[in-house]
């Protein structure tokens, strides 16, 4: 249901995918309003995109506010023309559950007061501008000041978004009650010689899931301790549901969860540790991810810790399903659902590979496995123990699970003709093969004069790069200076040196394009003008990846000057359209869970450095030279790859100094700020749901800015 002021209003479409309220004849055209609405099970996860449309059918997205539990807010003033509002689902996957939405008119002082709460700085300066006549610049202010949303601890979030109440409980079990054939899920446990009060936590964890198609299959790996067995019999002779077996000796963690994996019945096998919890709708997460597809094989979620006082903290909000990340490190780990036939079908988990048993399994269980068949669920549902005496298998050896991590990539690496090696923080790395003999790359650097820049690059890339086969295709826009004729003059007798001259307006994708129509090689690699190289092996590294089959495109790492990250992938959704991953962090840094030292897929990478196959590039139809002369060209191109059924990667391995913007200059007049602004609408108008949700960026963080934060 839909109201203004008490009043029902119109509601077409399909609930949970598509909904269009009607607002005509409400007199909201450029009126402050405030729309509020609840998404049951959502979560605090927008699973929708609102939008206001105007006569004319023009579409404007409006950024909701989660508020905490299912309920949203978005605060702000409709475009005068508006005749509706529409409710678009974000995921087919995922629909939304509306409820309750509300639309209230707010008051120019109740507005300016909001704003002044969140930005006074900006709130006061839009006042001033008020005063003085210049009411769109001051409208603008005010919406950027409403706009803003401040970041927060972990332990207000969890206030905020993660505690059940008595009416989503109740909502829950209604639900479940609702479906026919609940998929049984299996959770393993393998026990050896834990505290018995962790114990005892964990399966009281199982116990008391608001999920009742459940299994509890225990392995007692030979506990020394007579308690323990003790308490499994308690526990069994309780509850129906739980099975258990006990070993005759202890065969250690692989050995232990394949017993526990001949109990199991269920059609999905969940992995708990014997000192670690649930969260109580962890099950109905999983349950409800099969549900809405059948065909999943890997189901994981995010997770915390827990110490021995009971407090949660070091919450990992995790990617999406990222196959190149999970070759590098167990991302997915905690809480993590198999299929069961899968998981029987591989021997489960191996012995000699313990510390690192589960992620050798995953990188078992995911070669080859279609992406589609892996489902990450955006909420925290496994609580990690971190308190001494837990009696945890995985800390006790930590050189030997790098190894036994490494030997289980180095067997994947085998097949793919590639090898394995240690990477930085005792993660793995995977080393593509650089195809023999080596293609030959096209470099196109569009530039005009900032001879003493271009130098630089052209240094870099003939002196100081141990690459064997380049060619450089300089797209000259117009330049004059006389130092820029002299620097051509000097390269003028080096064969692998061009200089395609073209005149007129910047337009860094026509000049993009250009050069790539005058390539010869079978790899483009795009670079700024205001590159600077750093090591000779940067170009091999980009070039072995673009040479994939399954890889769209790959970017590399940049650096300022001053050593701190300016591209570290891109994050859609930053800011609006799409920002720097890490931007700012000291160069050295690992980044949020070593995100900054490790090969990953991404949704976007630079074009200041962004290396593909020319195929791949002519295929997607180049830089769109028409709508995105300058700004966001790059990200449109990668989620035109992307969506040709690419991946996108970002490298470590290759870094570069990026001197950002110094040849072209800020966007600092008023011609530029309005390019800015319509290319900004091309890329809202094409690509609004993907932006609105970067598989690689998880929903709980803050869009302000990629630092990775809540």
């Amino acid at each position: 249901m839909a109201t203004l002021a008490g009043r029902k209003l119109p509601v077409t479409g399909t609930d949970g995918a598509d909904l269009r309220i009607d607002l005509a004849g409400a007199g909201l055209g450029g009126a402050w309003v405030s729309v509020t609405w609840h998404d049951a099970g959502s979560g605090g996860i927008a699973r929708l995109l609102l939008s206001a449309v105007s006569d004319d059918g023009v579409s404007a997205p409006l950024a909701e506010e989660p508020l905490g539990g299912d309920a949203f807010a978005w605060t702000g003033r409709l475009p005068p023309g508006v005749a509706a509002l529409r409710l678009t689902a974000l995921s087919r996957t995922d629909p939304f559950a509306l409820r309750d939405l509300a639309i209230r008119r707010r008051g120019r002082l109740g507005i300016v007061a909001r704003a002044g709460t969140r930005q006074p700085s900006l709130t006061a300066q839009a006042v001033t501008w008020r005063l003085l006549g210049l009411k769109v610049r001051a409208r603008g202010m005010i919406a950027r000041a409403l706009a803003h949303r401040a970041e927060t601890g972990y332990a207000a979030w969890i206030a905020r978004f993660d505690r059940l109440t008595a009416a989503e409980r109740s909502r829950i079990r209604a639900e479940i009650a609702g479906w026919e054939a609940p998929p049984l899920i299996s959770v393993l446990m393998p026990v050896h010689d834990p505290d018995p009060r962790v114990l005892e936590a964990a399966i009281r964890s199982v116990r008391g899931q608001l999920y009742p198609a459940w299994e509890l299959c225990i392995a007692d790996d030979a506990s020394t301790d007579p308690r323990i067995p003790r308490l499994i019999a308690r526990h069994a002779a309780e509850e129906p549901r739980i099975r258990t077996v006990r070993r005759p000796e202890n065969g250690h963690i692989a050995r232990a969860t394949n017993e526990a994996l001949g109990l199991a019945g269920g059609a999905y096998a969940a992995f708990l540790d014997h000192d670690d919890l649930l969260s109580e709708n962890a099950l109905f997460e999983v349950a409800r991810a099969v549900r809405a597809d059948p065909e999943l094989a890997l189901i994981y979620s995010d997770e915390d810790k827990v110490d021995r006082r009971g407090r949660r903290f070091e919450p990992h909000f995790k990617s999406g399903y990222d196959r190149e990340l999970l070759w590098t490190q167990n991302y997915v780990n905690h809480l993590c659902v198999v299929r069961t036939d899968a998981l029987r079908r591989l021997g489960g988990l191996r012995p000699g590979f313990e510390g690192s048993q589960d992620h050798d399994l995953l990188l078992r269980l995911t070669e080859g496995l279609d992406a589609s068949r892996v489902r990450h669920i955006p909420k925290v549902l496994y609580h990690w123990r971190a308190a001494a005496g837990s009696g945890t298998f995985s800390d006790r050896a930590l050189a030997r699970a790098e190894e036994a991590r490494l030997r289980a990539l180095t067997e994947i690496a085998a097949r793919k003709g590639a090898r394995a090696e240690r990477g930085p923080e005792g993660f793995n790395r995977l080393v593509r093969p650089l195809p023999a003999p080596a293609p030959l790359v096209s470099v196109v650097i569009p530039t005009r004069d900032r001879a003493e820049l271009l130098g630089v690059v052209l240094d870099g890339l003939f002196a100081r790069t141990d690459y064997p086969a380049l060619e450089v295709i300089v797209v000259d826009n117009g330049s004059t200076e006389p130092a820029t004729r002299d620097l051509f003059a000097r390269h003028a007798g080096d064969p692998r040196l061009r200089v395609l001259p073209a005149p007129g307006p910047f337009n860094f994708s026509e000049l993009s394009n250009r050069g790539a129509a005058a390539a010869r090689g079978t790899i483009l690699l795009f670079l700024n003008n205001d590159i600077e190289v750093l090591e000779p092996g940067w170009l091999t590294e980009l070039v072995a990846i673009a040479s994939d089959p399954e890889i769209g495109a790959v970017g590399a790492k940049l650096l300022y000057p001053d050593g701190t990250i300016q591209h570290g992938g891109i994050v859609l959704g930053i800011g609006g359209i799409a920002g720097h991953s890490h931007l700012g962090l000291p160069g050295s840094a690992p980044g949020y869970f070593a995100r900054m030292v490790l090969s990953q897929e991404v949704s976007a990478v630079t074009g200041a450095c962004l290396a593909m196959r020319a195929a791949v590039f002519s295929e997607v139809g180049g830089f769109d030279a028409a709508h995105l002369a300058v700004a966001f060209n790059d990200v449109d191109l990668c989620l035109k790859i992307r969506a040709a059924g690419y991946r996108i990667v970002w490298t470590p391995h290759a870094r570069l100094v990026h001197h950002e913007s110094k040849s072209r200059g800020a966007e600092d007049t008023p011609e530029k700020r309005a390019r800015f602004e319509a290319e900004s609408r091309v890329m809202r108008e094409r690509w609004e749901p993907v932006l609105r949700a970067d598989p690689y960026y998880n929903p709980n963080l803050s869009r302000a800015a990629a630092h990775y934060r809540l």
